[in-house]
């Protein structure tokens, strides 16, 4: 399992980076039904994402076991909110590789800023970090990513495929996923029975 990022995307003007997308009835895409994505990167070159709202069979326990950062017994003092964090199914681009979203109280040199309070890692520094309670204040843990070439991810939002809107920490992070969906578009004043009429920014 490899814990590693690419050089992300530049933003630019108008980047959707640090915003969700919600997906619209009219998604083509089966995979992404219902799904929150988070969006980490966002340029000429394209996008990368992280799904928020599905989980992984595997708890991040295993992924420590997996990787041998911690032994059968040593998992057993793991901190409580290091044991019931859940891994989510971060999207369909490899899926054995690790990424961290986390506040921005905690940075190693491979870091990378998504926003001033929003940062992504994908080393194993902030696994060993978060397995001994030294980790950052608010953590999610994905498989997988979500990727758009150039010029993809808004022919897709013209198409009606998502509705995008800012990003806010408090749904990001929070841990009830089968709720996410409906809370981010309560978040912003959309009534999913009425997403069908909506496209674009909110």
């Amino acid at each position: 399992m490899k814990l590693d990022v690419g050089t992300p995307t530049a933003t630019l003007g108008g980047s959707l980076q640090n915003h969700f997308l919600v997906a619209m009835p009219g998604m083509q895409d089966e995979r992404f039904e219902r799904t929150v994505i988070y969006v980490c990167a966002h340029g000429s070159d394209g996008a990368m994402g992280i799904v928020i709202n599905r989980s992984k069979e595997v708890g991040f326990q295993d992924v420590l076991l997996e990787l041998g950062i911690l032994d059968d017994e040593e998992s057993i003092r793991l901190p409580v909110a290091a044991r019931n964090m859940a891994v989510r199914n971060g999207g369909p681009v490899d899926k054995g590789r690790g990424f961290v979203l986390h506040s921005g109280d905690y940075r190693v040199e491979s870091s990378m800023p998504v926003s001033d309070r929003i940062c992504l890692t994908a080393t194993i520094d902030i696994l060993k970090a978060i397995s001994t309670g030294q980790g950052p204040r608010q953590a999610l843990m994905a498989l997988g990513y979500s990727g758009w070439a150039g010029g993809q991810l808004e022919a897709e939002i013209a198409e009606n495929g998502w509705l995008a809107c800012p990003a806010t920490p408090d749904l990001l992070f929070d841990g009830d996923l089968d709720s996410t969906y409906d809370r981010v578009l309560a978040s912003i004043g959309v009534d999913p029975l009425r997403l069908s009429q909506s496209a674009g920014h909110a």
